[in-house]
């Protein structure tokens, strides 16, 4: 993948493949496995797409679940929130494909959708944070529920996994954009053109963005997470 070389190897992604398929989606891709499909090429595919082929639905979802759902757990740091985001991804492309107009590729389209729902995700879960702490505030015992401190995301390999915890704190502290930058680049190994075409900027306002997030971690780590001994 073009872009500059990462610490984090996105090819271990792999790592873990989750079954994101409920509901509707698992209905048109057992319909898919009867009817037989072959590999489509990406614009036959959206083609196919649009004219409501649940066989070409069924590719999608066996290309691109895992990066959706490691996008998505990279994100909100809960595994059980990043499937059922990641269902309803699928579920937004299967009825928003004919807003598809083919100036990205596919990929990228899907990234937009699962970073834009994860992030709605995390300020309707921030509005209930803030919502519980004022309900306690009042004397109601309701606990609001966090992430585990000890979230471990796939695609990162470190040597100690106390260091992926660290890191993953550290990330959640930098303003929202230069977090969605990182983590699409570093994380999940996009380049710098791809998460350009994600966010909808310029590939120097992305340089920019990791070039700002990378001082800022900097900081956090020094300050927050001084090395013991």
């Amino acid at each position: 993948m073009a872009g500059r070389p990462s610490r984090y190897d996105a090819r271990q992604r792999t790592a873990r493949r989750p079954n994101v398929l409920t509901g509707t989606i698992r209905f048109f891709c057992n319909i898919a496995e009867l009817t037989g499909i072959t590999l489509l090429n990406e614009e036959i595919l959206v083609q196919e797409l649009k004219q409501g082929n649940e066989a070409a639905f069924k590719q999608v979802v066996d290309n691109y679940q895992n990066m959706v759902y490691n996008t998505c757990l990279a994100i909100v740091k809960s595994e059980e929130d990043a499937e059922d985001i990641s269902q309803d991804v699928f579920v937004q492309v299967f009825q928003s494909i004919h807003s598809f107009k083919g100036e990205s590729k596919l990929s990228t389209w899907i990234y937009r959708i699962a970073t834009t729902k994860s992030l709605d995700f995390e300020r309707k879960k921030k509005r209930k944070k803030r919502f519980g702490f004022v309900r306690s505030i009042f004397g109601d015992d309701s606990q609001v529920v966090v992430n585990p401190p000890d979230f471990q995301h796939p695609g990162i390999v470190l040597d100690k996994k106390e260091n992926a915890s660290i890191l993953f704190k550290a990330i959640d502290q930098l303003p929202e954009n230069q977090r969605i930058a990182f983590i699409l680049n570093k994380v999940e190994g996009l380049s710098y053109q791809e998460v350009s075409e994600v966010l909808e900027t310029s590939v120097s306002s992305i340089e920019s963005l990791l070039h700002r997030a990378k001082n800022n971690l900097r900081k956090i780590l020094e300050k927050d997470y001084k090395p013991r001994g």
